[in-house]
């Protein structure tokens, strides 16, 4: 009996001890090993799991046992609630913070930047090159890819909302693409509820097609509206919109930056010179501002503009004034 009580003695001692141990172990400040930033950047992939996950801690400067951690983490019943990400952690953090860190999903995020005016391809391009995002679109078709995303659309210009998109590290850059392509639906959508009536386009495609238009031919923001009324005028009577951009868009990789009489002569589905009406496409990534300047263009008898060689445009109601405007601004006379 004697020999008995000493051993549930002892046993509890030693559970006294190893709790408190734990204890320690769970508040004390784990050591460190920091970058120049002054923490440790680690990455957590789908399906590695505590142990895993405390590897690749230990091996990325984290100073902490990994079966140590791992143990904390059954004990505390939080083994199978790791969450996969990027992860940043600095000088002072306690493995219990590390691991309430961990099973919360905390991750680090970065960030891209979409911009107005940029076509698809460039789209893509950029996101190609983040670093911070797992490619999982490599090797894939533009086709392929509005697939992979749920999008009813078949041809991709114009169809993601240029904005600025936060995400965890290392995540997939479907991710990015499914939110552009959704953020451009509910917007658009939304816009074209609200339009004025009058405006001359048959279905909200067209309106996405012509905001993509005057998103390029914008150089001035205070000019936007005007240059919305000039090419919906002439699209209200069926003047041809003789817009570059177009033209350029028709001509795909082949263009070098100069932009020939030739081009503008040889017909494509794109050439707004030699077709009436608007591309069977949109040509860029149109913002907000163009959206809303094609659904609620302001009333005006302008149909021509050209560039003033500072951003702005001069507008025009007749040739005659036109081409009096390209000789003072594009031919230097007076």
């Amino acid at each position: 009996m004697r020999l008995l009580k000493r051993l549930l003695l002892l046993a509890l001692v030693l559970v006294a001890g190893f709790a408190g141990w734990m204890l320690w172990f769970a508040s004390a400040a784990v050591p460190l090993k920091v970058n120049d930033q002054n923490v440790v950047d680690f990455d957590i992939r789908p399906g590695l799991g505590l142990k895993g996950a405390a590897q690749a801690m230990a091996a990325a400067g984290v100073g902490i046992p990994p079966w140590q951690f791992a143990l904390l983490g059954r004990l505390t019943g939080r083994d199978r609630s790791i969450k996969a990400g990027a992860y940043e952690v600095g000088p002072g953090v306690t493995a219990w913070q590390l691991l309430a860190k961990l099973t919360a999903g905390d991750v680090t995020q970065s960030e891209i930047v979409i911009v107005e005016g940029k076509t698809f391809r460039e789209m893509r391009a950029r996101i190609d090159a983040h670093p911070d995002l797992r490619h999982d679109t490599a090797g894939l078709t533009d086709a392929e890819i509005l697939q992979r995303i749920g999008a009813a659309a078949t041809h991709p210009e114009g169809r993601f909302f240029p904005d600025t998109y936060l995400f965890a590290k290392q995540s997939s850059d479907l991710g990015v693409y499914r939110r552009s392509y959704e953020a451009m639906q509910r917007r658009l959508a939304a816009a074209w509820e609200n339009r004025d009536p009058s405006v001359p386009y048959r279905n909200i495609d067209e309106a996405l097609i012509m905001a993509s238009i005057v998103e390029k031919e914008t150089g001035a923001a205070a000019d936007r509206g005007k240059v919305a009324s000039v090419f919906v005028n002439r699209l209200r009577i069926g003047m041809r919109l003789q817009t570059d951009p177009t033209v350029i868009y028709g001509l795909g990789e082949k263009f070098d930056g100069n932009l020939r009489k030739i081009d503008l002569l040889t017909d494509t589905p794109y050439n707004s010179y030699t077709r009436p009406g608007l591309p069977p496409t949109p040509i860029a990534l149109p913002g907000m501002a163009s959206i809303e300047a094609v659904l609620h263009p302001p009333q005006s008898d302008l149909y021509y503009f050209v560039a003033r060689g500072d951003g702005s445009s001069a507008f025009s109601r007749s040739l005659e004034e036109h081409n009096r405007a390209v000789a003072k601004y594009q031919l230097g006379r007076k």
